[in-house]
């Protein structure tokens, strides 16, 4: 209950034309987090925000939140899926980020302040710019003949695969954390939504290790308490991003992680099985499985076989599937 309330403290909520006025009017400079109301608004880029105001005070420095379907003026940014940060001083568009990248956010946020800042004490022009960069290829949804978006739709151009923070990293307050080093690692977060699971869906989450021995234990881990399931694409590089992914959580086991890939997520912030920390799919035809069954809302855009039209086996750089203790 605090945490919502330090959320709505730090952003403001522009739910209407005279609040967005009001935000335009306003001394300093103001990010706007532009979100779509079935995904919500951007929660990894919260404690970057939390930082930034504690460093450099209130007086100056502003954060809203604004939903484009609830505003005529955020109209050409409605059904676009990767976050966008919209940078305004003195009632101008000053500068536009697209995507949760919290290194880039945070240049972004003190060049400008610090423009703004010679700006009202030297009474110089606002470098005003205009989002050359929105056209209708932008957008991951699809959408209907009248231009609408009919379903949420995230595009095959842009592959996407599932990732988990388990409720043993989450119980421990490492979720912000990771999901800082996942963007610092060159992937793109198109959306983040914590809940529990319930029985039922791990149950078919991990119907594939039903005869194990351990099979109980990981669906008890599972529904203990809340995670943080992500939606990731990568922007970075050549490599799938399912590849990507998997090579940065590192290996399944976090003993072995750590003797292996020191640096990988899992030997930083697992413990012991089943308590790895993350959640990855083992190729592109589980992501699709595995985001249809926990993301319900969303269509995912495939009339391909696996990345690159690839046979099962051979997506990425490993032709050998990783055996089902790996996928955990």
């Amino acid at each position: 209950m605090g945490s919502r309330k330090k959320e709505a403290a730090l952003q403001v909520n522009i739910s209407t034309q005279e609040l967005w006025e009001e935000m335009l009017s306003s001394k300093g400079l103001t990010v706007v987090d532009v979100y779509q109301g079935w995904c919500g608004p951007c929660k990894p880029a919260v404690s970057l925000f939390q930082k930034l105001r504690l460093e450099v005070g209130p007086d100056l420095l502003h954060f809203a939140l604004a939903e484009a379907d609830s505003l005529d003026v955020l109209n050409k940014y409605r059904g676009r899926c990767e976050p966008t940060f919209l940078f305004y001083a003195g009632g101008e568009l000053v500068a536009v980020v697209r995507g949760a990248n919290a290194p880039l956010l945070q240049k972004t946020i003190l060049d400008q302040l610090e423009a703004e800042k010679q700006v009202l004490a030297e009474g110089g022009e606002r470098k005003a710019i205009k989002d050359e960069a929105l056209s209708d290829e932008d957008g991951c949804l699809s959408r209907g003949k009248d231009g609408r978006a009919d379903e949420d739709v995230v595009s095959s151009e842009k592959t996407c695969t599932l990732a988990i923070i388990k409720p043993d990293a989450v119980v421990h307050g490492k979720a912000d954390e990771i999901m800082v080093k996942i963007q610092e690692a060159g992937f793109d977060i198109l959306t983040s939504e914590e809940r529990t699971m319930t029985e039922a869906e791990m149950r078919l989450f991990y119907q594939h290790r039903a005869g194990e021995e351990a099979f109980e234990k990981l669906v008890r881990h599972m529904c203990s308490g809340p995670s943080h399931l992500l939606i990731l694409t990568r922007t970075e590089g050549a490599e799938d991003v399912v590849t990507a992914w998997r090579d940065f959580m590192g290996p399944c086991d976090p003993h072995v992680a750590r003797r292996e890939q020191p640096e990988s997520l899992r030997a930083q912030y697992g413990t012991e099985m089943p308590c790895n920390a993350v959640h990855g799919s083992r190729d592109r035809e589980d992501a699709n499985k595995e985001l249809a069954l926990l993301f319900p809302n969303f269509r995912f855009t495939d009339t391909e076989t696996p990345q690159g039209g690839e046979a099962e086996g051979e997506v990425g750089t490993p032709k050998v599937l990783p055996s089902r203790e790996d996928v955990a």
